[in-house]
């Protein structure tokens, strides 16, 4: 059903259908017990949690050394077309988790998955940053409504 036509009621019922689905999900992906081993795995986990935000956030799953998540962190939160993201609060976060590994991701609410120049001249940045401390960049993911979202390491961007 398209949101333009939905009624108040049928809003409130899906989207408390996506909070128990992401529930679900998020105990799947619970430290310890998963690895994150699929990219489609983490595009089903990314797409459920942001693909509807009205404003940019930026994610981080920060992974152990046998690639078993320890958090999903929002560590941003920007407007409705970007959101600021700092290097050494990155690198500040990748450290206070004890992390060995990085999984990004950022949502356009625009719909467009295209990354943009700046989406990847940070990611460079950030995989440049996080390297001086041993955190691998795997991957970083643009999340836009219904588009499957789209992944650096698949297009040969990292």
């Amino acid at each position: 059903m398209r949101a333009t036509t939905q009624t108040h009621a049928q809003r409130r019922a899906d989207n408390a259908t996506i909070r128990r689905a992401l529930k679900v999900l998020e105990e799947r992906l619970e430290y310890g017990r998963t690895l994150l081993s699929s990219p489609q795995d983490v595009r089903n986990f990314l797409q459920l949690r942001m693909a509807q935000l009205e404003r940019e956030i930026f994610v981080a799953l920060w992974m152990d050394a046998r690639n078993k998540l320890i958090v999903c962190e929002e560590l941003f939160r920007g407007t409705l077309t970007q959101s600021t993201v700092y290097p050494r609060e990155v690198v500040k976060s990748a450290l206070c988790h004890n992390a060995a590994a990085v999984i990004f991701a950022h949502n356009h609410p625009s719909g467009d998955c295209a990354p943009s120049k700046a989406d990847k001249e940070l990611t460079d940045g950030l995989k440049l940053a996080l390297a001086l401390v041993d955190v691998k960049v795997q991957d970083h993911f643009i999340v836009a409504g219904a588009n499957p979202p789209l992944s650096f390491a698949e297009r040969g961007l990292l």
